[in-house]
């Protein structure tokens, strides 16, 4: 019987190549495609999941990549298809990884380091101050989002008290910080494939910032990395249960190991610019989604 899976791939920074080639791939495999299924055009009836005149729920997966358009009726809508039809990555794992702090819990508990990190009942502002005291330098961040929007870093009391007044108390309902962690400025991003290595580069901060997020100005450069590190992520991949993930790693200094900081659960390929730099995992990451889909949707040759 003929395969054919749904895809949402986002377009911009090489998105568009990328997804021909999957494309490509699958279709010589005998796996047909269907792209541009943005779940903002999908609807659910008792019929059952519609978008753009395509029944979701008849597919034999869906392929979910962009993060960057996530809106919250588009992330209810992938968890609701998720009952019916696997996805990429699965809604528990990836819903997980959009959390924070129930992340770095599962990672702690299955004994994978990360800074220290508490949540606080935004009612009891003293505890925050309590953990301030106690760790010093915090990381304010928002349970959910990534790219590093709206993390802030904590030196003071006189700046964690001039921070609660803007906090939107709709928005944030309760404070998530983290220890900051004594680091040279720069990480590892593991890229993973079913907990296969695919590939590592760096990313460093601006000088007279400590975000190595892209979007907050960091940049990408060539690095190799240490079995110790590819070690972490794989541990780290496998305990979230992402299929495709990218695990981000900072050394500490002042206690000399290896922490993960985050776990991605929708890590980019290179673009073009960084392909250019020398970012030539693409194609083994492109090669490795479409082994695991052909196997995913029961593909004899891959049992």
């Amino acid at each position: 019987m003929k395969r054919t899976i749904g895809i949402w791939m986002y377009q911009n920074s090489g998105g568009n190549q990328i997804e021909q080639q999957l494309v490509d791939q699958l279709n010589k495999r005998g796996i047909a495609t269907i792209c541009g299924l943005d779940l903002r055009y999908s609807k659910a009836t008792a019929k059952g999941i519609e978008c753009k005149g395509t029944r979701i729920d008849e597919l034999d997966l869906f392929f979910s990549y962009n993060a960057g358009e996530q809106t919250a009726y588009q992330v209810y809508m992938y968890e609701y298809i998720n009952e019916f039809t696997p996805t990429i990555n699965n809604f528990r794992s990836f819903k997980l990884a959009e959390d924070k702090f129930k992340t770095n819990s599962l990672l702690n508990k299955n004994g994978i380091k990360t800074a220290d990190f508490c949540l606080c009942n935004k009612e009891n502002p003293e505890e925050l101050e309590q953990v301030f005291a106690e760790y010093g330098t915090l990381v304010f961040k928002p349970v959910d989002g990534w790219g590093g929007t709206g993390v802030a870093k904590i030196d003071s009391f006189d700046q964690l008290s001039s921070l609660k007044p803007h906090l939107d108390p709709e928005e944030y309902k309760y404070f998530y910080v983290e220890r900051y962690i004594d680091y040279d400025g720069s990480d590892y991003r593991i890229d993973l494939v079913n907990g296969e290595y695919i590939g590592c580069y760096g990313r460093k901060a601006r000088e007279g910032d400590w975000r190595t997020n892209v979007t907050s100005g960091g940049s990408v450069f060539l690095r190799d990395p240490i079995p110790e590190v590819i070690d972490l992520a794989r541990q780290a991949a496998l305990v979230s249960g992402l299929e495709i993930a990218g695990v981000d790693i900072v050394y500490d200094r002042q206690n000399e190991e290896y922490l993960v900081i985050e776990v991605n659960g929708l890590p980019a390929f290179a673009t073009p610019e960084q392909e250019q730099q020398g970012l030539d995992f693409n194609s083994r990451k492109i090669d490795k989604i479409v082994e695991y889909i052909d196997h995913a949707t029961g593909s004899k040759s891959c049992q």
